[in-house]
């Protein structure tokens, strides 16, 4: 059946690709994006060989004209949480400071971290804003959710326990929690973050992140079906979801583009996926789209460090159209656009 969501949707294809350089030679993508009048700023995860993660910068003029690469990276790790790199990063500005949210690997666990900006040269580390708890105390906290929550947010830490994953990896393993997104203003006068605890999104608010205590995350978990924003639903979805690019604000809503993940024969796909959100009350859904907004098509986004894979993580917006940076198979940035009345009219009717 023709998706007739792809429909609005305009491709532009490939705008930055690996180079030479060492700190990113093996592929870029994912990047964050801040829009400033005609001026792009990217701030894209760029690998070297081994799957080390930095994240380096380009200025673009306009949706698509790259005019200024830097030879080095503007961020890169520095913490043990860091070893194997700092991953797809997102940004944005609230008042005067920019908040950059990033995963930090190291090489077994994932947790989701932040730092902040007056200038978007340097950046000062807030640290890590996830829980740190094992496959087991989660289970064990997620289950207070069993007649709440789906069965899918218990089956996958239970399947890990049960198989001793921790035990044949050699090491303390944590629930990973990626996809950390900050609103672009606060919210009933707190931060309001999204992130991904498997295989929904959940938002959570805090005024200083000292807050996000052991205490804070236990009582959290034990009633995660509150914090949840959105669970797998559709086809597309089958396998799970995670937060995509910045939340915009509308006057009907906050509009959020975000990715999906389906289960196929032939293994993961990627989509990029829209939804329309409550201002005020970010877990009540306006409107959501029943199929992707676009999906791996073309050879850019089907072909590459990953196969099938289109990754939202930024938006700019001239006049009325929404462009949308996205990482392709993992390997390289491609952009697209919607018109954002016709997006935003589509998710109204749903």
């Amino acid at each position: 059946m023709k998706n007739l969501t792809m429909d609005l949707v305009t491709r532009y294809g490939v705008i930055l690709e690996k180079t030479d350089n060492s700190f990113e030679n093996l592929g870029v993508f994912n990047p964050a994006i801040m829009q400033e009048g005609n001026t792009v700023h990217m701030l894209y995860r760029a690998v070297r060989d081994g799957n080390f993660s930095t994240i380096g910068y380009c200025k673009l003029d306009g949706p698509l004209e790259v005019v200024e690469r830097s030879k080095k990276p503007l961020f890169f790790p520095e913490t043990p949480e860091e070893f194997q790199g700092v991953e797809d990063p997102r940004i944005t500005k609230i008042e005067d400071t920019y908040y950059l949210s990033y995963a930090a690997y190291d090489g077994i666990n994932v947790f989701g971290a932040y730092a902040t900006s007056k200038d978007l040269k340097t950046f000062e580390r807030q640290g890590i804003i996830t829980p740190k708890f094992t496959f087991e105390e989660y289970s064990n906290l997620v289950k207070k959710n069993f007649e709440k929550i789906s069965d899918l947010h218990i089956m996958f830490y239970d399947l890990f326990i049960r198989y001793r994953l921790t035990e044949l990896m050699k090491g303390k393993i944590y629930v990973w929690d990626k996809n950390i997104i900050f609103f672009p203003k606060k919210i009933n006068g707190k931060f309001a973050v999204l992130h991904r605890l498997f295989p929904s999104i959940q938002v959570m608010y805090f005024n200083d992140p000292k807050e996000l205590t052991p205490a804070f995350w236990e009582d959290y978990i034990s009633n995660l079906q509150k914090h949840i924003v959105l669970h797998p639903k559709c086809k597309h979805e089958s396998s799970h979801i995670g937060g995509g690019c910045p939340p915009i604000e509308t006057k009907d809503g906050w509009l959020f583009i975000y990715h999906s993940v389906q289960n196929s024969p032939d293994g993961l796909t990627y989509h990029a996926c829209a939804a329309l959100l409550h201002l005020e009350h970010p877990t009540t859904i306006i409107g959501r789209l029943k199929e992707p907004l676009f999906s791996p098509v073309e050879r850019y986004e089907k072909e590459g460090y990953v196969n099938n894979v289109v990754f939202p993580t930024g938006t700019a917006l001239f006049d009325d159209d929404l462009y949308i940076y996205y990482g392709a198979a993992d390997s390289r940035v491609a952009v697209a656009s919607v018109n954002i009345n016709k997006l935003l009219n589509a998710l109204k009717k749903k």
